[in-house]
Order: structure tokens, then sequence, then C-alpha cells
């Protein structure tokens, strides 16, 4: 397969545009209706890497492109995820319609935002949650839960698979990480949702309930840790926090990194779970291809996960002014980081908007990251599609998707609030 160059455009190598602009990807809209695909096209094939000037969240530099996105994410200190810098999404308090005011301003740190040495610190403190002895200490566990969710629903009849699959199996998994009250486990939900949506930044008074339900998930989760604070060590994420260096977090580190871990062990996993059951319906050939080879489930789940790119975006801030090839970055600008583009990079995926279960390369997708900020629960959202996929096979279930699903209005997040399906089988 022939290699396309990082840049394609006639004139410069990038373009600065003044908002509006087609180009301005954090436009809600563009994913609630799931036409985000031409636009970023365009971009790859004119100009890969571009700014726009004055959109709703300031202006920001689009990168669009796997090679181009990886130089980034390998050079931390260059492009800071600090929460010093802006953190690690597009928002700008300044920038928005109605700014933030400076006294009212929350910042909760997470180690995902934060540069090295700090950010090395605490991802090592998780970092052993997901190790392979881990996973395979707790696949059993996974697979019986699995087994009995879709032992549970009703075949031929029309249900919401978001909410009775996706939802349900990642809240129990994250019930189970921080050792959650079982039956208070859909409040995990509710706050990964308040929490993942950008859009909620736009006014005051969805700002204002977004914090509020952010207090009380830390008050919750305070009580938690005040009853296990005394206690001897144990494998949950709270326990493994309390007998670290991250002891000593303040009240505001400790609600943000709930944020990351509860974010980023529901959305991401929840939403390529969504994604299969949508993708292998859009494309009932390899639907039929994985149905008749369960061997390729494996690489099916690498595929689902690329094909879907459950978060569409990180940001970067440039430390220094540089060149980004051919791009003149100055420091303190935004660099928007488009998984969602780069996993449909022409010149590395081969057909990029097919779902193609057996895809060589389907592993060189980025929508866990690359470098030092890899999603660390990568392989836990694995072992957990795979599963699903797995017991769905064993039970000759095929998911059938009998309306246009419900889409997360939203650049950051990217996924589906509501999915109605009718199970068969063949």
């Amino acid at each position: 397969m022939a290699t396309a160059p990082i840049f394609e455009s006639d004139s410069l190598p990038y373009e600065v545009n003044e908002a509006p602009h087609r180009w301005d990807v954090t436009k809600a809209d563009i994913y609630l209706e799931d036409r985000w695909h031409p636009i970023f096209k365009e971009m790859r094939e004119k100009a890969p890497i571009n700014k726009i000037q004055g959109s709703d969240f300031g202006s920001y530099w689009n990168v669009t492109t796997l090679k181009a996105i990886q130089h980034v994410e390998a050079l931390p200190d260059l492009y800071s995820s600090s929460f010093e810098h802006g953190g690690i999404t597009l928002i700008d308090d300044n920038a928005l319609a109605e700014p933030i005011p400076e006294e009212e301003r929350v910042v909760m740190p997470m180690f995902i935002a934060m540069d090295r040495p700090k950010h090395t610190e605490e991802r090592r403190v998780i970092a052993p949650a997901f190790t392979p002895g881990e996973m395979d200490r707790m696949s059993g566990d996974i697979r019986r839960r699995t087994a009995e969710l879709l032992d549970s629903l009703p075949v031929g009849q029309t249900f919401d698979w978001v909410d009775l699959v996706s939802i349900e199996l990642t809240t129990q998994m994250l019930a189970l990480l921080f050792d959650f009250p079982w039956e208070d486990r859909r409040k995990l939900t509710e706050w990964s949702d308040w929490a993942g949506d950008v859009e909620l930044f736009r006014s005051e008074e969805t700002r204002k309930a977004r914090l509020a339900k952010m207090f009380e998930m830390g008050a919750y989760f305070q009580n938690l840790w005040n009853e296990r604070k005394n206690k001897g060590e144990a494998p949950d994420l709270i326990s493994r926090m309390i007998h670290s260096p991250m002891k000593d977090m303040d009240p505001l580190e400790y609600m943000g990194n709930l944020i990351l871990l509860i974010v980023g062990g529901n959305d991401t996993t929840r939403n390529s779970m969504s994604g299969y059951v949508y993708g292998l319906h859009s494309f009932q050939d390899e639907r039929e291809k994985l149905e008749k080879n369960p061997a390729f489930i494996t690489n099916a789940v690498s595929e689902i996960i690329r094909w879907q790119t459950p978060l569409a975006h990180m940001r970067r801030t440039a430390t220094q002014d540089h060149d980004l090839f051919g791009a003149p970055i100055k420091a303190g600008d935004k660099i928007g980081m488009w998984y969602l583009s780069a996993n449909r990079d022409e010149s590395v995926f081969e057909n990029p908007d097919k779902l193609i279960v057996d895809r060589e390369n389907a592993r060189r997708h980025l929508a866990f990251g690359y470098g030092i900020h890899r999603c660390v629960g990568a392989r836990l959202a694995e072992l957990q599609i795979r599963i699903l996929l797995e017991e769905m096979a064993v039970r000759r279930l095929r998911p059938n998707v009998v309306a246009e699903p419900e889409r997360v209005a939203g650049c950051f997040v990217h996924g589906y609030r509501k999915m109605d399906v009718e199970l068969s089988r063949y």
C-alpha cells in the first residue's frame, strides 16, 4: 500500500482559518449527526495540520494524521498535558461565550493531565491494577457476569443495548475496581456522563450543575476513603491510592483522579461495546465473516476500537516555539490531536471507513493514545470487549439495530446515548 505524504496541500502545509469554519471540529452537532467523516478526510487531504482561530473553545491547531499525532505524543516535554497549561481538552475558560470568572475556576488535577515526574509517580500507583496477571485474575469473573447478563436479555424484543449491556457491564466492572457499593453502582455512570461532557462548560448554568455533580461524587468517595484509610492494603483503586504517595492528595486532586478513572473505565469501553453492534450491523459482510470465524474475535476487538474511537481528541499545549512538520507552533498554542481522524488515516489503514474484522494492522490504532499517556486500562478494555464477543458467539446471538442510535453531542467522548436493538440467533 502506498504511503501518502503528511501534507498534500497545494500551497502551504497548514492553513489558518477564522471560525466559524467547516474545519472547526469542536462543534457538537458534527458528532451528534455523525457527519465528521468527510470533514476530517478533507483536512487530511488538504492540510493535515491547520489552525482554527476564534472558535467557541478558543484558537487551536488540528492535527489529523496518525504519524503527526504520534510525533506529538512522543515529545511530552515539548507538548504538555498538564492542567497548569490547560489540560487535555480543547476547552478554553476565557474563550467561552460565558467566560468563567477567575474566582469561580475549580481545577481538579488528574495524572493524565500532569507532566513528568508527577505523572509517572501517580501512574505507577494505578498501573499494577491492570497488569496481565490482574487480567487473568479478573477474567473468570468478567466472563461469569457477562454470561449472566446475556442470558437475561430478551431475544426477539426491542431493548436499549447501551443501557442494558454496554453501561451495565462497564459499570459493574468499575464498581469492582473501586470496591464500590453494588446497589449504588449506577451513580458511577451518572457521574461519568457529567464529567466527560465538555459541552456543559458552554454556559454558567450547566457548568455549575456539572460542578455540583462532581462535588456529590467527591463527597461519596471521600466517605469511602475515610472508611478504608486505617485498613490494610487491598487491590481496589481507592486502597491503592491510600497506601501510596497519593495518600496526601488534596480533595480536588482526589476528585480529578476519580474523574479520570471513572470516565476512562466507563465511557471508552462502553462506547466500544456499542460500536461493536453498530459497526457490524453497518457492515454485514464482516458480521457474517466473524460469525463464521470466531478466531477473528481478538483482532476484531482492536478493529472495533479503531473504527469507533471512543475519545475523539486529546489536547496538548506547546511549551516553546517550534516547527511541527512546517506548521509554526508558538509557546502556549493548543494542539488538538484528533484520534478519530488518525484512525481513519488512509496512508495507514486501507479502506479506513470500513470495519474489517481481520484487518492486518488493526492494532496500530491510536484510540488508547500513544507514549507515556497511553491508556493505563487498555488491557482491561480489550478483555471486557473480547469476552462480550466470545459469549455472544457461544450463544450464536446477533444484535440487530432497529433504529438509528442517539449519539453523544460533543467533541470529546465519541459514543452513543441510546441504541435500540433486537437479538436474533444465527
